[in-house]
Protein backbone atom coordinates (compact mmCIF):
# COMPACT_ATOMS: atom_id res chain seq x y z
CA UNK A 1 0.00 0.00 0.00
CA UNK A 2 1.59 3.11 -1.31
CA UNK A 3 1.07 6.24 1.13
CA UNK A 4 2.92 9.72 1.21
CA UNK A 5 4.11 9.94 4.83
CA UNK A 6 6.32 12.52 6.80
CA UNK A 7 7.38 11.76 10.25
CA UNK A 8 4.42 11.94 12.31
CA UNK A 9 6.09 13.52 15.56
CA UNK A 10 3.25 14.46 17.99
CA UNK A 11 4.85 16.19 20.77
CA UNK A 12 6.95 17.82 18.43
CA UNK A 13 10.14 17.13 20.32
CA UNK A 14 12.59 14.19 19.99
CA UNK A 15 10.31 11.35 20.85
CA UNK A 16 10.91 7.71 22.43
CA UNK A 17 9.23 5.14 22.30
CA UNK A 18 6.20 4.48 23.41
CA UNK A 19 4.34 7.67 22.54
CA UNK A 20 1.55 8.20 25.33
CA UNK A 21 -1.63 9.83 24.17
CA UNK A 22 -3.94 10.08 27.86
CA UNK A 23 -6.78 11.79 29.52
CA UNK A 24 -10.26 10.64 29.72
CA UNK A 25 -12.91 9.07 27.87
CA UNK A 26 -15.04 12.43 27.40
CA UNK A 27 -14.76 15.90 28.62
CA UNK A 28 -16.55 16.46 31.42
CA UNK A 29 -16.43 19.88 33.27
CA UNK A 30 -13.86 22.28 33.44
CA UNK A 31 -12.27 21.29 36.55
CA UNK A 32 -12.54 17.43 35.80
CA UNK A 33 -10.12 18.32 32.40
CA UNK A 34 -7.94 20.22 34.47
CA UNK A 35 -7.40 18.01 37.25
CA UNK A 36 -6.59 15.04 34.93
CA UNK A 37 -4.32 17.09 32.90
CA UNK A 38 -2.92 18.38 35.66
CA UNK A 39 -2.15 14.60 37.45
CA UNK A 40 -1.13 13.22 33.97
CA UNK A 41 1.37 16.72 33.09
CA UNK A 42 3.09 15.82 36.31
CA UNK A 43 3.91 12.29 35.46
CA UNK A 44 5.30 13.55 32.13
CA UNK A 45 2.06 13.01 29.92
CA UNK A 46 2.83 15.67 27.22
CA UNK A 47 -0.79 14.59 24.96
CA UNK A 48 -3.77 14.84 26.55
CA UNK A 49 -6.78 13.38 24.80
CA UNK A 50 -10.42 13.84 25.63
CA UNK A 51 -13.88 13.18 23.59
CA UNK A 52 -15.93 16.32 23.09
CA UNK A 53 -18.22 14.99 20.53
CA UNK A 54 -19.20 11.48 21.84
CA UNK A 55 -21.33 8.73 19.37
CA UNK A 56 -22.82 6.09 21.17
CA UNK A 57 -24.47 3.00 20.33
CA UNK A 58 -28.51 3.98 21.54
CA UNK A 59 -29.41 7.53 22.11
CA UNK A 60 -29.96 8.49 25.77
CA UNK A 61 -26.35 8.32 26.59
CA UNK A 62 -24.14 11.55 27.21
CA UNK A 63 -23.24 12.28 23.58
CA UNK A 64 -19.78 14.68 25.05
CA UNK A 65 -19.83 18.13 26.07
CA UNK A 66 -20.00 19.41 23.05
CA UNK A 67 -18.17 22.77 21.67
CA UNK A 68 -18.00 24.22 25.28
CA UNK A 69 -15.43 21.69 25.95
CA UNK A 70 -12.54 23.04 23.17
CA UNK A 71 -11.86 25.86 25.55
CA UNK A 72 -10.79 23.52 28.34
CA UNK A 73 -8.71 21.97 26.21
CA UNK A 74 -7.61 25.04 25.26
CA UNK A 75 -6.94 25.80 28.73
CA UNK A 76 -4.87 22.99 28.99
CA UNK A 77 -2.65 23.86 25.87
CA UNK A 78 -1.70 27.32 28.05
CA UNK A 79 -1.46 26.57 31.10
CA UNK A 80 0.03 22.84 30.98
CA UNK A 81 1.82 23.63 27.80
CA UNK A 82 0.60 19.71 26.48
CA UNK A 83 -0.87 19.07 22.96
CA UNK A 84 -4.50 18.23 22.73
CA UNK A 85 -6.32 14.98 20.79
CA UNK A 86 -9.96 14.87 20.21
CA UNK A 87 -12.45 12.68 18.03
CA UNK A 88 -13.84 14.26 14.97
CA UNK A 89 -16.73 12.89 13.10
CA UNK A 90 -18.04 15.31 10.87
CA UNK A 91 -17.28 17.98 8.91
CA UNK A 92 -18.25 20.73 11.73
CA UNK A 93 -16.20 18.49 14.35
CA UNK A 94 -13.03 19.70 12.16
CA UNK A 95 -13.89 22.75 11.77
CA UNK A 96 -14.42 23.54 14.82
CA UNK A 97 -10.97 21.64 16.38
CA UNK A 98 -9.07 23.12 13.67
CA UNK A 99 -10.57 26.98 14.30
CA UNK A 100 -9.62 26.17 18.31
CA UNK A 101 -6.09 24.87 17.86
CA UNK A 102 -6.44 21.61 18.41
CA UNK A 103 -3.43 19.52 17.65
CA UNK A 104 -4.07 16.40 16.72
CA UNK A 105 -7.67 14.67 15.56
CA UNK A 106 -8.52 11.01 15.80
CA UNK A 107 -11.65 9.48 13.73
CA UNK A 108 -13.33 6.99 15.52
CA UNK A 109 -13.86 3.26 14.17
CA UNK A 110 -17.43 3.98 13.76
CA UNK A 111 -16.94 6.80 11.53
CA UNK A 112 -14.06 4.66 9.89
CA UNK A 113 -16.79 2.00 8.88
CA UNK A 114 -18.45 4.78 6.66
CA UNK A 115 -16.63 5.79 3.72
CA UNK A 116 -19.00 8.64 2.76
CA UNK A 117 -18.38 10.40 6.47
CA UNK A 118 -14.31 9.21 5.75
CA UNK A 119 -14.63 11.00 2.43
CA UNK A 120 -16.28 14.45 4.36
CA UNK A 121 -13.90 14.53 6.48
CA UNK A 122 -11.16 14.09 4.05
CA UNK A 123 -12.71 17.02 1.82
CA UNK A 124 -12.79 19.56 5.29
CA UNK A 125 -8.80 18.77 5.98
CA UNK A 126 -7.77 19.95 2.38
CA UNK A 127 -5.11 22.61 2.67
CA UNK A 128 -4.26 21.80 6.44
CA UNK A 129 -1.44 20.45 8.23
CA UNK A 130 -2.03 18.78 11.33
CA UNK A 131 -1.66 15.09 12.61
CA UNK A 132 -4.44 12.68 11.82
CA UNK A 133 -4.63 9.26 13.68
CA UNK A 134 -7.53 6.53 11.92
CA UNK A 135 -8.95 3.78 13.87
CA UNK A 136 -9.70 0.70 12.87
CA UNK A 137 -13.29 0.35 11.65
CA UNK A 138 -15.73 -1.95 13.90
CA UNK A 139 -16.22 -4.77 12.13
CA UNK A 140 -12.51 -6.57 11.15
CA UNK A 141 -12.11 -5.23 7.53
CA UNK A 142 -8.47 -4.35 6.58
CA UNK A 143 -9.37 -3.19 3.42
CA UNK A 144 -11.80 -0.93 4.87
CA UNK A 145 -9.53 0.50 7.04
CA UNK A 146 -6.39 0.84 4.25
CA UNK A 147 -9.67 3.20 2.35
CA UNK A 148 -9.85 5.58 4.68
CA UNK A 149 -6.40 5.91 5.56
CA UNK A 150 -5.59 6.02 1.49
CA UNK A 151 -9.03 9.05 1.53
CA UNK A 152 -7.26 10.92 4.39
CA UNK A 153 -3.52 10.77 2.62
CA UNK A 154 -5.09 11.82 -0.62
CA UNK A 155 -6.59 14.74 0.87
CA UNK A 156 -2.98 15.73 1.26
CA UNK A 157 -2.64 14.90 5.04
CA UNK A 158 0.91 13.28 5.42
CA UNK A 159 1.38 13.27 9.20
CA UNK A 160 -0.86 10.27 9.04
CA UNK A 161 -0.96 7.33 12.14
CA UNK A 162 -3.33 4.42 13.27
CA UNK A 163 -4.71 3.38 16.25
CA UNK A 164 -5.78 -0.31 17.06
CA UNK A 165 -8.77 -0.64 19.38
CA UNK A 166 -9.70 -3.68 18.18
CA UNK A 167 -13.25 -5.26 16.61
CA UNK A 168 -16.41 -5.21 17.98
CA UNK A 169 -18.14 -8.75 18.52
CA UNK A 170 -21.83 -9.96 19.41
CA UNK A 171 -20.31 -12.54 21.82
CA UNK A 172 -19.30 -12.33 25.70
CA UNK A 173 -15.38 -12.37 25.50
CA UNK A 174 -13.11 -11.82 28.05
CA UNK A 175 -12.33 -8.15 26.20
CA UNK A 176 -14.57 -5.93 25.16
CA UNK A 177 -13.20 -5.41 21.42
CA UNK A 178 -11.67 -8.69 19.58
CA UNK A 179 -7.71 -7.74 19.28
CA UNK A 180 -6.98 -9.80 16.29
CA UNK A 181 -3.12 -8.55 16.38
CA UNK A 182 -3.13 -10.44 12.73
CA UNK A 183 -4.32 -7.21 11.31
CA UNK A 184 -2.61 -4.35 12.36
CA UNK A 185 0.36 -6.96 11.90
CA UNK A 186 -0.88 -7.09 8.29
CA UNK A 187 -1.28 -3.89 7.93
CA UNK A 188 1.99 -2.72 9.34
CA UNK A 189 3.69 -5.48 6.76
CA UNK A 190 1.75 -3.17 3.71
CA UNK A 191 2.93 -0.20 4.94
CA UNK A 192 6.03 -0.43 7.79
CA UNK A 193 6.31 3.32 7.31
CA UNK A 194 2.15 3.66 9.21
CA UNK A 195 3.16 4.30 12.91
CA UNK A 196 0.69 1.97 15.04
CA UNK A 197 -1.22 3.15 18.40
CA UNK A 198 -2.75 0.70 20.46
CA UNK A 199 -5.90 1.87 22.36
CA UNK A 200 -6.07 -0.88 25.31
CA UNK A 201 -8.94 0.81 27.29
CA UNK A 202 -10.92 -0.13 24.42
CA UNK A 203 -9.80 -3.54 23.68
CA UNK A 204 -10.02 -4.65 27.31
CA UNK A 205 -13.22 -3.01 28.22
CA UNK A 206 -11.71 -3.32 31.78
CA UNK A 207 -8.62 -1.23 34.05
CA UNK A 208 -7.90 -4.62 34.96
CA UNK A 209 -6.29 -5.03 31.39
CA UNK A 210 -4.88 -2.09 30.31
CA UNK A 211 -1.50 -3.04 31.77
CA UNK A 212 -0.93 -6.87 29.88
CA UNK A 213 -2.48 -5.20 26.60
CA UNK A 214 0.26 -2.41 26.49
CA UNK A 215 2.91 -5.03 27.28
CA UNK A 216 1.20 -7.24 24.35
CA UNK A 217 1.13 -4.25 22.11
CA UNK A 218 5.01 -3.26 23.06
CA UNK A 219 5.79 -6.68 22.37
CA UNK A 220 4.23 -6.48 18.67
CA UNK A 221 6.47 -3.31 18.16
CA UNK A 222 3.59 -0.99 18.11
CA UNK A 223 4.73 2.80 18.32
CA UNK A 224 2.86 4.52 21.21
CA UNK A 225 -0.47 3.89 23.60
CA UNK A 226 -3.70 5.75 23.74
CA UNK A 227 -4.65 5.01 27.41
CA UNK A 228 -7.89 6.63 28.99
CA UNK A 229 -7.13 8.02 32.09
CA UNK A 230 -9.59 9.82 34.36
CA UNK A 231 -9.27 11.78 37.99
CA UNK A 232 -11.71 10.18 39.21
CA UNK A 233 -12.38 6.83 37.26
CA UNK A 234 -15.71 5.70 38.62
CA UNK A 235 -17.33 8.75 38.43
CA UNK A 236 -16.80 8.83 35.04
CA UNK A 237 -19.95 10.26 32.48
CA UNK A 238 -18.87 7.38 30.24
CA UNK A 239 -16.72 3.96 30.39
CA UNK A 240 -15.88 4.11 33.49
CA UNK A 241 -14.54 0.52 33.90
CA UNK A 242 -11.76 1.27 31.60
CA UNK A 243 -10.25 4.05 33.06
CA UNK A 244 -7.45 4.60 34.96
CA UNK A 245 -6.00 7.72 37.52
CA UNK A 246 -2.90 9.29 36.34
CA UNK A 247 -1.31 7.13 39.61
CA UNK A 248 -2.06 3.96 37.77
CA UNK A 249 -1.43 5.22 34.48
CA UNK A 250 2.41 6.09 35.50
CA UNK A 251 2.83 2.56 37.41
CA UNK A 252 1.57 0.69 34.10
CA UNK A 253 3.90 2.67 32.12
CA UNK A 254 6.79 2.20 34.53
CA UNK A 255 6.51 -1.62 34.50
CA UNK A 256 6.69 -2.07 30.42
CA UNK A 257 9.44 -3.51 28.83
CA UNK A 258 10.45 -1.68 26.32
CA UNK A 259 11.93 -3.89 23.83
CA UNK A 260 14.69 -3.23 20.65
CA UNK A 261 12.92 -2.61 17.20
CA UNK A 262 15.29 -4.50 14.72
CA UNK A 263 14.55 -2.88 10.70
CA UNK A 264 17.04 -5.67 9.16
CA UNK A 265 15.20 -8.91 9.97
CA UNK A 266 11.44 -9.81 10.85
CA UNK A 267 10.53 -10.73 14.65
CA UNK A 268 10.25 -14.27 15.52
CA UNK A 269 8.43 -13.20 18.29
CA UNK A 270 5.51 -11.07 15.66
CA UNK A 271 5.23 -14.73 13.93
CA UNK A 272 4.64 -16.40 17.01
CA UNK A 273 2.02 -13.95 18.44
CA UNK A 274 0.23 -14.29 15.31
CA UNK A 275 -0.03 -18.41 15.68
CA UNK A 276 -1.32 -17.73 18.85
CA UNK A 277 -3.94 -15.56 17.71
CA UNK A 278 -5.40 -18.00 15.27
CA UNK A 279 -4.98 -21.09 17.67
CA UNK A 280 -7.25 -19.07 19.97
CA UNK A 281 -9.58 -18.54 17.39
CA UNK A 282 -9.27 -22.08 16.52
CA UNK A 283 -10.60 -23.48 19.51
CA UNK A 284 -12.89 -21.21 19.69
CA UNK A 285 -14.79 -22.65 16.94
CA UNK A 286 -14.17 -25.98 17.50
CA UNK A 287 -15.82 -25.16 21.01
CA UNK A 288 -18.23 -23.94 18.99
CA UNK A 289 -18.81 -26.81 16.62
CA UNK A 290 -18.82 -29.28 19.45
CA UNK A 291 -21.70 -27.42 21.33
CA UNK A 292 -23.81 -27.91 17.83
CA UNK A 293 -22.35 -31.32 17.71
CA UNK A 294 -24.36 -32.11 21.21
CA UNK A 295 -27.23 -30.27 19.86
CA UNK A 296 -27.43 -32.67 16.85
CA UNK A 297 -26.86 -35.64 19.43
CA UNK A 298 -30.06 -34.82 21.87
CA UNK A 299 -32.07 -34.46 18.50
CA UNK A 300 -30.63 -38.26 17.67
CA UNK A 301 -31.63 -39.40 21.29
CA UNK A 302 -35.00 -37.88 20.91
CA UNK A 303 -35.50 -39.46 17.46
CA UNK A 304 -34.30 -42.67 18.14
CA UNK A 305 -31.27 -42.19 15.31
CA UNK A 306 -27.77 -43.87 15.54
CA UNK A 307 -25.26 -41.77 16.37
CA UNK A 308 -22.89 -42.60 13.54
CA UNK A 309 -24.29 -41.48 10.46
CA UNK A 310 -21.64 -43.15 7.73
CA UNK A 311 -22.57 -41.10 4.69
CA UNK A 312 -22.37 -37.70 6.12
CA UNK A 313 -19.33 -38.63 7.84
CA UNK A 314 -17.48 -39.77 3.98
CA UNK A 315 -19.29 -36.20 2.67
CA UNK A 316 -17.37 -34.22 5.05
CA UNK A 317 -14.55 -36.20 4.40
CA UNK A 318 -14.45 -35.41 1.04
CA UNK A 319 -15.60 -31.83 1.05
CA UNK A 320 -13.48 -30.46 3.49
CA UNK A 321 -9.99 -32.17 1.84
CA UNK A 322 -10.48 -30.82 -1.27
CA UNK A 323 -10.87 -27.50 0.38
CA UNK A 324 -7.69 -28.10 2.21
CA UNK A 325 -6.09 -28.73 -1.45
CA UNK A 326 -7.73 -25.69 -3.05
CA UNK A 327 -6.27 -23.61 0.09
CA UNK A 328 -2.46 -25.01 -0.52
CA UNK A 329 -2.40 -27.88 2.26
CA UNK A 330 -2.23 -31.69 1.67
CA UNK A 331 -5.35 -33.79 1.43
CA UNK A 332 -4.60 -36.15 4.34
CA UNK A 333 -3.30 -33.81 6.20
CA UNK A 334 -7.17 -32.26 6.28
CA UNK A 335 -8.30 -35.32 6.48
CA UNK A 336 -6.39 -36.63 9.33
CA UNK A 337 -7.73 -33.34 11.19
CA UNK A 338 -11.33 -33.96 10.41
CA UNK A 339 -11.19 -38.04 11.15
CA UNK A 340 -9.88 -36.50 15.06
CA UNK A 341 -12.67 -33.95 15.14
CA UNK A 342 -15.07 -36.35 13.75
CA UNK A 343 -14.00 -38.88 16.35
CA UNK A 344 -14.74 -35.91 19.42
CA UNK A 345 -18.16 -34.96 17.97
CA UNK A 346 -18.95 -38.71 18.35
CA UNK A 347 -17.79 -38.74 21.89
CA UNK A 348 -19.89 -35.37 22.25
CA UNK A 349 -23.09 -36.84 21.22
CA UNK A 350 -22.41 -40.14 23.22
CA UNK A 351 -22.22 -38.47 26.44
CA UNK A 352 -25.84 -36.74 25.71
CA UNK A 353 -27.14 -40.65 24.36
CA UNK A 354 -26.19 -41.99 27.91
CA UNK A 355 -27.47 -38.84 30.29
CA UNK A 356 -30.52 -39.54 32.04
Amino acid sequence: MELNLTPLNLTGEQEVRPVVIAGPCSAETEEQVMNTANGLAKKGVKLFRAGIWKPRTKPGGFEGIGEEGIAWMQRVQKELHMKVCTEVATHAHVEAALKAGIDVLWIGARTVANPFAMQEIADSLKGVDVPVLVKNPVNPDLELWIGGLQRINQAGITRLGVIHRGFSTYEKKIYRNLPMWHIPIELRRRCPNLPIICDPSHIGGARELVAPLCQQAMDLGFDGLIIESHCNPDAAWSDAKQQVTPDVLDFILDKLVIRNITESTESLDTLRQQIDEIDNSLIELLAKRMRISREIGQYKKEHDMTVVQTMRYTEILDKRGAQGVLCGMDADFIKAVFENIHEESVRQQMDVMNKD
